[in-house]
């Protein structure tokens, strides 16, 4: 089973990331849950969502205390919570930032992941280039998707389309596919 733990703020697409990162596992016949977590339920509080993705039904609903794969959607986070808690070992890392992880303080836990298990990208400036707002999240799987192969890009555009139709969906299509491009040559 993989397991994702999505990090961030309200208003940051948090729970729409994980509902989207489910749906698209679910358009490769996997199986696939996307459960959210608040707190305060407030604009800006920190908020999390986890997705478990699997060839077989999955039975647990418990919150991901081990993710294979971290998304920070914002990386101020990584002062205020323990956001690396239970990554595994050979664990994904992907920060929105135009930060190297040394300027953030965590190049020693990320210079832990596999190579090529780590990807900072500038998310939201690629989201208010493409969608005129600062929500970081259809950016962020974008790239998610260029880094591994638990799902395609073609399924997140599905996602995106079921989630956002017509030209909103058009524009996250294309903020996606430019943090996948940015992700795949970076």
């Amino acid at each position: 089973m993989f397991q994702v733990r999505i990090h961030g703020r309200g208003g940051q697409g948090v729970v729409s990331a994980a509902e989207m990162l489910s749906v698209a596992a679910f358009e490769e016949g996997k199986h696939s849950q996307a459960v959210p977590s608040f707190g305060s339920e407030r604009m800006g509080a920190p908020v999390v969502a986890y997705v478990r993705i699997d060839n077989k039904e999955i039975e647990l609903r418990e919150p991901v205390l081990e993710p294979d794969l971290l998304i920070v959607q914002d990386p101020t986070l990584f002062s205020a919570i323990d956001v690396f808690a239970g990554l595994r070992e050979d664990g994904y890392l992907l920060v929105n930032t135009s930060k190297s992880m040394e300027d953030l303080g965590i190049a020693e836990t990320a210079d832990k992941l596999p190579a090529g298990h780590v990807a900072a990208i500038s998310a939201t400036e690629l989201a208010i280039r493409h969608l005129r707002r600062p929500t970081p999240n259809t950016v962020l799987l974008g790239a998610f998707t260029a880094m591994s192969d638990i799902v395609k890009i073609e399924s997140l555009f599905k996602a995106i389309e079921r989630k956002f139709p017509g030209k909103v969906g058009e524009l996250n299509i294309a903020a996606a596919q430019a943090a996948y491009s940015a992700a795949k040559s970076g």
